[in-house]
């Protein structure tokens, strides 16, 4: 499992314990101040969420696992680091704040300062989610300190002493929506909510063909809107629904599959989205709902793209349901655990009557515990130490984003200063030659590779920063271009070679790494599709007229069941090779934008169906001809 996935270890002394714990605590409890009576200036507040993260990372992750004592001595210095070159503005703040960027001279000690900043963020950063990120962000160092005309000393300041570096608007978004988010979701987990979502799938579609398969789809999306993470949603639903999917006949790398992609699908999903989505808010200056708002169709189309891919294919090899006897019943579902999609809703409301979206989560996580305890049915187990545990969860699952973000910050900080940004958008454009197809690839290709390497929010961000002007500059709208950014982003994790949710689900599932990958690619293949539909038709974003939004989105719907139909090979009954090519045909018109392509669509899509219908009223004469 990638790094910043797995839970941060936990300290063996205990003292160490409880310091990680108290830290852990007291950072929620700043946040949760904040969300309620206001931020302080943005370094100050910035500062303080690097500063709680940086010591519980220095704390949680040693130097070397479980080796020698003495290796402390090395997190005792990068701790000390850490703290002093925050401290430094703090305790300096006046100078900070009237001096003149680029014009006053830094001191040694700005510099020192400035230098101890980057190899703390580096480092702190590597112990959290590996490698991959502090090797780009040293190699946008190494660029434009030793390929541009940009002087040290203003890198530097650039980096540590502005609000365009490691202090910038992604380290300001961890600490003004991710940590607020997470804290919630930590607080749902607490509550029992998961079991609420496991068990309201079951009683809706596990009597159904194939009802586990479709049982992991809805249960992974209503949890993914909570974790915003993949593999922790593999991790949470995988060890339940993929037995039970092997054991109603699904082959162990589908089974897999459907889990991996079912969750990975969780941070489109609105209300509570992966943290890229907050960025992307920040980036382009709206509300966090807007985000939200434009992403409720592609997420659509990305879910009933799986669930028709999971019913197909059951259907094809004749796979059964759970019995009725053994599932949960709808109605007492609800009565005894229904409750609890309360928060849920408070942050749906809370953000659609306009209030912010840290101040709705911060509300929504307040009423969790509450809520859980208004029936026996959901009290158990919920005690001070519930929310104790969930205060600390909040903290620690915040590390990875937080110094993700800071780390970004130098990568954004030195594309700013160099002009990084502007020259990449030129050499993109002319190897597009003026086409926004081409250059859509690019970025697809490029989301997917660093995907590969880093979680979905830096490799968001540095897409932003290289390739999304590209494709505003070749046609498309702001929105469309950094959602399609965000989608490739996200993709990355059912996508072999390094498809981190199928590796874990895999696992679970005790199936071939590559079969399931591949399995993978064919269950959300709609889904590598969607982005560039959304491109081309603004109104699958919901922007543009109403019409048009509607119309598109019942083709679009259309067209990612036809496209499941054709690639897993059955849609009223098996399909024969001739249909399975119309049907991909059919589906790929209808996705296209375009009255005339829909009509076409639809046409080849009747001429499957009479056929097949056809088809079957032979087979029906046939089976009565021989009775």
């Amino acid at each position: 499992m990638r790094s910043d996935e797995k839970e941060a270890t936990s300290p063996a002394s205990r003292v160490l314990q409880w310091t990680v714990a108290t830290i852990a605590v007291a950072m929620s409890l700043y946040h949760m101040y904040v969300a309620a009576f206001g931020p302080p200036e943005a370094i100050t507040f910035r500062g303080t969420h690097l500063l709680f993260a940086m010591t519980l990372v220095f704390l949680l992750y040693p130097t070397v696992p479980k080796g020698a004592s003495a290796w402390r001595l090395v997190d005792a210095v990068l701790l000390v680091a850490g703290w002093g070159f925050v401290l430094h503005i703090f305790l300096n703040f006046d100078y900070y704040t009237n001096r003149i960027i680029y014009i006053d001279e830094l001191t040694a000690w700005d510099k020192f300062y400035a230098i101890l900043a980057l190899i703390v963020v580096l480092e702190g950063t590597r112990r959290v989610i590996g490698l991959a990120l502090p090797l780009t962000a040293i190699a946008f160092l190494i660029y434009a300190i030793f390929f541009t005309q940009v002087k040290f000393p203003v890198l530097l300041e650039q980096l540590y002493l502005s609000t365009e570096g490691i202090f910038g608007s992604t380290l300001g978004v961890s600490a003004s929506y991710v940590m607020l988010f997470v804290l919630f979701g930590a607080f749902m987990e607490r509550s029992g909510t998961g079991q609420l979502f496991m068990d309201f799938a079951m009683s809706i579609t596990g009597s159904s063909a194939g009802g586990p398969g479709k049982v992991a789809v809805i249960s992974s999306s209503l949890f993914g809107t909570v974790s915003g993470s993949a593999v922790a949603n593999v991790m949470v639903d995988g060890p339940i629904t993929i037995p039970l999917m092997k054991r109603t006949g699904f082959r162990p790398p589908f089974a897999a599959a459907v889990e991996a992609v079912a969750s990975t699908g969780g941070q489109l999903m609105p209300p509570v989205m992966g943290a890229a989505a907050f960025v992307m808010a920040e980036f382009l200056a709206v509300p966090y709902a807007q985000v939200a708002l434009w992403a409720a169709i592609p997420a659509l189309l990305y879910y009933v793209a799986v669930f028709f891919a999971v019913h197909f294919e059951s259907k094809r090899h004749g796979l059964a349901g759970v019995p009725k006897s053994e599932l949960p019943r709808f109605g007492a579902v609800m009565r005894e655990r229904g409750h609890l999609f309360v928060p849920i809703l408070v942050v749906l409301f809370g953000l659609l009557l306009g209030y912010s979206a840290p101040l709705s989560a911060l509300v929504a996580a307040l009423l969790c515990l509450p809520v859980a305890l208004l029936r026996a049915s959901t009290r158990s187990g919920i005690t001070w130490t519930s929310v104790l545990g969930a205060l600390q969860d909040g903290a620690r699952n915040t590390l990875a984003v937080a110094m993700a973000c800071a780390c970004a910050g130098v990568v954004i900080g030195c594309v700013t200063i160099t002009g990084l940004g502007i020259t990449f958008t030129q050499a993109v454009t002319a190897v597009a030659q003026d086409s926004l197809m081409l250059a859509l690839v690019l970025m697809a290709l490029a989301g997917i590779v660093l995907g590969m390497g880093m979680p979905t929010t830096p490799a968001y961000i540095v897409m932003v920063s290289l390739l999304v002007p590209a494709t505003i500059k070749l046609g498309a709208i702001a929105p469309a271009a950094h959602m399609f950014a965000f989608y490739f982003a996200i993709l990355s994790a059912i996508t072999p070679p390094v498809a981190l949710a199928v590796f874990a689900a895999a696992s679970l599932a005790k199936a071939n790494m590559w079969a399931t990958g591949w399995a993978a690619v064919r269950a959300g293949a709609p889904a590598y599709i969607v982005p560039f539909m959304f491109v081309y038709e603004p109104a699958l974003l919901t922007i543009g007229d109403w019409s048009t939004t509607i119309t598109g989105t019942i083709t679009a719907t259309l067209g990612v069941i036809l496209l499941a139909a054709g690639l897993f090979g059955y849609l009223l009954r098996p399909t024969s090779w001739w249909q399975r090519g119309v049907l991909i045909a059919a589906a790929l018109l209808l996705i296209k934008p375009g009255w005339i392509t829909d009509v076409i669509g639809i046409a080849l899509g009747l001429v499957v169906v009479a056929a097949q219908l056809s088809t079957r009223r032979q087979e029906q004469i046939e089976a009565s001809a021989r009775r």
